[in-house]
């Protein structure tokens, strides 16, 4: 496909990492980047908020790269691809996640684990995102979004949805089992609905009363400030806040464990072995996704065949 002629492009910016309130964004006018060979241009038509985009806002994140341009929830147009991408067209709908490429070649990319590759790379972090009028998606890591969902259902799902699943997944939780989630924001509220959806009992933790309101209203079990009404077999910890850990662990049963799913944390109070972690309780992380994980939460296509070497 041929690119387009190329002219300006808007984009918000990171200008100086601060509070939210010091307007930390700056929006710029710059020129349409080129795709590369396995690339594709795309026209951004919504992009998602995450707390990850305010954490790279306020300097939780360092840039990775001079006036970096956040964004990793993006449903966008084809409007231009690389010689070597084969099955992406003009004007095919297609979304850009926080994955945005891996060397393909290391112990982790081999073995499934592409999300520990040491040589990742993110949207919005390493490459320029979403919050723009266009952006460059390596055709490999975008994906090919269904029909059913507009583009504003469809957005969050490339974050929030395959952070969630994935996070449901680190936590083990058995069939019919208890779950914990502790903070109820956008990944937290669709977890939800899918551990119920499994058949899971799920109590809630949040201060917040409407959250509270809408996670009985989505099913679960309880919802309040408080220490959840019965012993947990798995929970997942989604608010940024490392004063939760033990407070998670606390409520969980034997052999119960605690998925931390966010990329940032403020710092973890000591733990008392006895009370936290004896009698096999499990903390893990969660880093990142797969392709996989994307696949599981919503169909998609790879948009070409990998280089050779």
């Amino acid at each position: 496909m041929a690119p387009p002629s190329r002219g300006a492009t808007s984009a918000w910016v990171v200008e100086r990492p601060g509070p939210i309130t010091s307007a930390p964004l700056r929006l710029v006018e710059r020129r349409t980047a080129e795709p590369g060979p396995y690339e594709l241009l795309v026209r951004v038509r919504t992009c998602g908020v995450c707390r990850t985009d305010l954490h790279l806002a306020e300097g939780d994140l360092t840039p990775r790269k001079p006036q970096c341009t956040p964004g990793h929830e993006v449903v966008g147009e084809v409007v231009a691809a690389g010689p070597a991408v084969q099955d992406f067209r003009l004007g095919d709908r297609v979304g850009a996640a926080w994955l945005a490429g891996t060397c393909g070649q290391c112990h982790y990319c081999r073995t499934g684990r592409e999300n520990l590759c040491p040589s990742s790379r993110y949207t919005g972090w390493d490459i320029d995102g979403g919050f723009a009028e266009h952006l460059v998606v390596d055709a490999r890591f975008a994906y090919r979004l269904p029909e059913g969902w507009n583009d504003e259902e469809a957005a969050p799902l490339l974050c929030a949805g395959i952070i969630g699943y994935r996070a449901l997944q680190r936590a083990d939780l058995p069939p019919g089992g208890r779950l914990g989630i502790y903070g109820f924001g956008a990944s937290a509220h669709l977890t939800a609905q899918l551990a119920i959806a499994r058949g899971a009992d799920v109590h809630v933790v949040t201060r917040s009363p409407t959250a509270q309101r809408l996670a009985l209203e989505l099913g679960a079990a309880s919802a309040g400030a408080g220490a959840p009404p019965e012993p947990l077999d798995a929970a997942i910890l989604f608010a940024p806040a490392g004063h939760l850990v033990p407070v998670a662990l606390s409520a969980l049963d034997r052999g119960g464990t605690l998925a931390i799913a966010g990329i940032h944390l403020s710092a973890i109070p000591p733990l008392d072995y006895a009370r936290h972690l004896f009698q096999e309780r499990t903390v893990r992380s969660v880093t990142a996704n797969t392709r996989e994980d994307g696949a599981r939460t919503s169909p998609r296509q790879r948009g070409c065949d990998p280089p050779s070497g």
